[in-house]
């Protein structure tokens, strides 16, 4: 499978973003892609950044505008799309949802971000609801993603679940980037943590994740902090954890990477880890802490 990433850095023209990645979107599928993935809350700067009641106005409706931008180049280019999107569900009911277009334009399926983080520079919890649709993998053209979003990515759970439901590869739409108060060192700890982690849950499930990342600074509207360095470092890592392609740390890129679906067959074989859970064990995993 030809799978691409664009990895952008964003201004706070909603219908630039949109352009720019759809110019890139169209060179990718001329290029071959089949499968190409967005960036967390792609269609705008990472708002999360404050807590401000006007930042709601960026939200839509699903089908609603944004969705229609994307179905249409989806269905032009006869590609899997995934997007990430700030859905407006009801009047004060948000959520931070990833919707996956199939070749023909339509909607194979969205997932909604199941863990919402709450730090210093990321006040998701102020703008979205806990997603309720469950860690169930899309179904599309190209096979079962199992797409999650951002914080997602630190949870051994949420891959386990996507890849006992059947995923074939493990997708993350991801913003994240560096608090300026943190050291260098501080810094390359972070992102290393991040790269290693997703790396593990190729292992753990024999399976290819996908994670795109934003990257380049914005600033903090507040004024309170010297605001985000996003780290870019997008990357494609195999079933063996094997690193296919890296996105460099300082500047946009696209890129295709081919990747061997079959080989998750093979590592599965040789790492049987489904075949060894020992089920019976794991009921303690459900509980908030063991005292």
């Amino acid at each position: 499978m030809k799978i691409a990433i664009i990895q952008q850095h964003n201004t706070h023209q909603v219908e630039d973003n949109r352009t720019r990645l759809c110019d890139k979107i169209r060179h990718l599928a001329a290029q071959g892609a089949q499968l190409v993935v967005l960036q967390e809350l792609h269609d705008s700067l990472y708002f999360c950044q404050v807590e401000d009641v006007n930042n709601f106005d960026l939200s839509e409706t699903i089908p609603g505008p944004a969705t229609e931008v994307y179905s249409q180049v989806a269905r032009e280019c006869k590609i899997v799309l995934v997007t990430s999107l700030f859905e407006r569900r009801a009047t004060g009911l948000y959520h931070n949802t990833a919707v996956v277009f199939d070749t023909d334009g339509s909607i194979a399926g969205r997932y909604r971000k199941m863990h919402i983080p709450d730090d210093p520079a990321y006040y998701e919890k102020f703008y979205f609801t806990p997603g309720d649709l469950g860690f169930e993998p899309i179904d599309t053209s190209l096979g079962r993603l199992g797409v999650l979003v951002c914080w997602d990515q630190w949870y051994p759970e949420a891959a386990r679940l996507m890849a006992m439901r059947g995923a074939q590869l493990l997708i993350y739409p991801t913003a994240i980037g560096y608090e300026s108060s943190d050291t260098p060192a501080e810094q390359l700890r972070q992102r290393d943590a991040w790269i290693t982690v997703q790396r593990g849950h190729a292992v753990a499930n024999g399976l290819p994740v996908v994670t795109v990342n934003r990257v380049g600074h914005e600033p903090d509207p507040s004024q309170l902090t010297r605001g985000i360095q996003f780290w870019g470092s997008s990357f494609v890592a195999g079933p063996q954890g094997e690193i296919l392609y890296m996105a460099p740390t300082d500047q946009e890129a696209v890129q295709i990477v081919d990747i061997d679906m079959q080989r998750s067959e093979n590592v599965r074989r040789w790492w049987p880890f489904m075949r060894d859970r020992r089920i019976e064990c794991y009921g303690d995993i459900t509980k908030r802490w063991l005292d």
